[in-house]
């Protein structure tokens, strides 16, 4: 059983999976015909659940299947946190600067110019374009910096600190990019207990119980069974996503096209120049990819719940469109990132943080595992 998760964990084997599960997914949206352009949004889902009002049709049992593919995929990386290491990087002021500056100050502005550059004459993917380069991602960046081997604890701060601007300067943003629109801003609170509050208390809980129970060496033996349920998480998102929109990707490749150019423009660029400053500003590998991860992953489930809210089904059908280029795109910089740590940041060649010795047993020293 270990022998097959650690082959799961194999990053040269994580593209296999990631296309096989974006296939998977894609025959099950075409199978079953379940592509529409409205998707109740995960928060509203679960009101919904407790208030007795929800319908539990396959489209919409899908959608929650999100909530549980990102519960997956990030309480792992929550266990390695200690609390001692968040309040280190709670001191690091030139990382915060570096993430707060590109994003409010250049990413909605670089995706406003990449939507009117592609999309000026589609207005309405235009719209969800630009709603989606609003706000910075508060949950799937812990994953991507983690995959990259990169600071868990500084990820989380800096997720945290993006979490109270957002609820500050999103309906500025939203009002300077595209006029006056109506949603509700405590969508945005809520999203910050689902996606990153949750797994973060589950991952706290479950390392006190495991490392005073066993202690860290006993942690440190479901490391394996840990992170190969992120991996699983990972796989699962990508599943539900593409079953959400199987369908129409293959009916209307034509508008994931249209997306997908200017999306990973802004991606490729935004996450190669954080990183890269990062560098030239003399941070190290693991602080570097986790300010360019956050200052590069979208927040797409608000997104979504705007445009779900405040405009018309198509506008929805953008931002949902986003995270199916996202994710892979994002994995690719993920690979990037460890590729170029060997070469980049030679000062750490010798260097095997326990993140990356914990996803790869047989590694030792090598950076490029």
């Amino acid at each position: 059983m270990r022998t097959y998760l650690e082959k799961l964990q194999n990053f040269r084997l994580l593209p296999v999976f990631v296309v096989v599960s974006m296939a998977i997914g894609i025959l099950i949206g075409k199978g079953y015909g379940i592509s529409n352009f409205q998707l109740t949004p995960p928060i509203d889902a679960l009101k919904a659940i407790f208030a007795g009002t929800y319908q539990f049709t396959l489209p919409n049992s899908l959608a929650l299947g999100v909530v549980i593919g990102l519960f997956l995929m990030i309480y792992p990386a929550m266990t390695n946190v200690k609390i001692e290491d968040l309040g280190r990087a709670t001191r690091s002021p030139k990382q915060l600067l570096i993430v707060l500056f590109f994003n409010y100050a250049i990413a909605p502005f670089f995706m406003l110019l990449l939507a009117k550059i592609f999309l000026a004459g589609e207005r309405d993917l235009y719209t969800g374009l630009v709603l989606y380069g609003l706000a910075p991602c508060i949950a799937m960046v812990i994953v991507f910096t983690f995959l990259s081997f990169g600071n868990n604890a500084l990820a989380i701060v800096l997720v945290a600190i993006n979490s109270i601007a957002q609820m500050l300067l999103i309906p500025v943003y939203a009002k300077l990019l595209l006029g006056n629109i109506a949603f509700d801003v405590w969508v945005v609170g809520e999203s910050v207990l689902l996606y990153l509050g949750v797994p973060l208390i589950a991952g706290f809980l479950t390392r006190r119980i495991a490392v005073r129970w066993r202690g860290e060496e006993g942690l440190k033996q479901v490391k394996v069974y840990l992170d190969s349920l992120s991996i699983l998480g990972l796989l699962f998102t990508l599943v539900v996503m593409f079953a959400l929109k199987g369908d129409l990707i293959l009916e209307k490749p034509v508008i994931i096209l249209q997306m997908a150019i200017p999306m990973t423009l802004f991606f490729w660029i935004m996450f190669g120049v954080v990183y890269l400053t990062g560098w030239s500003l003399g941070l190290n590998y693991q602080d570097a990819v986790a300010v360019a991860f956050n200052s590069t992953g979208r927040d797409f489930e608000i997104a979504i719940a705007i445009a779900i809210t405040a405009f018309n089904p198509t506008v929805a059908l953008a931002t949902v469109v986003g995270p199916l280029i996202e994710v892979p795109v994002m994995l690719v910089l993920v690979w990037a990132a460890r590729t170029s740590r060997a070469w980049l940041f030679q000062e750490e060649a010798g260097l095997a943080p326990a993140a990356e010795t914990a996803l790869n047993p047989h590694s030792g020293s090598n950076p490029e595992h």
